[in-house]
């Protein structure tokens, strides 16, 4: 189980930094998601996989009495879904209206501040 684990988080991660090297501003936005899905997994397997005990701490105890799941690695996990599903439809939101106004997607041809024809800056100093 966490063998396998493990070979999707790779995948998922490697996917995701595929995707975010390429120059279509939409596949880089998908790279965003699935890095962030394999990262989230990747915090996930680290807080332990069991279906033993849920983390309760019986009263007059201070610990738990046997092997619990971490349920801070959880917590954390739902935090970071939030905030990747409102960063990715903030970027979508800017993946359009760039699209709109420079009716591209590849990162090459969106060229509004350094047009083809215009002048190279200094290369040197």
């Amino acid at each position: 189980m966490n063998f396998f684990l493990a070979v999707l988080v790779g995948v998922f991660i490697g996917c995701g930094v595929y995707l975010l090297l390429s120059q279509s501003v939409i596949r880089m936005l998908l790279g965003l998601t699935v890095l962030g899905n394999g990262i989230n997994l990747l915090i996930f397997t680290a807080g332990r996989l069991t279906r033993e005990v849920a983390p309760i701490v019986p009263p007059g105890l201070d610990v738990p009495v046997g092997p619990i799941a971490n349920p801070l690695p959880q917590a954390l996990i739902l935090t970071a879904i939030v905030i990747s599903f409102a960063m990715f439809s903030f970027l979508l939101v800017l993946a359009f209206r760039a699209y709109q106004t420079l009716d591209a997607d590849n990162t090459n041809t969106m060229r509004l501040a350094e047009p083809p024809g215009a002048p190279q800056p200094p290369l040197s100093y």
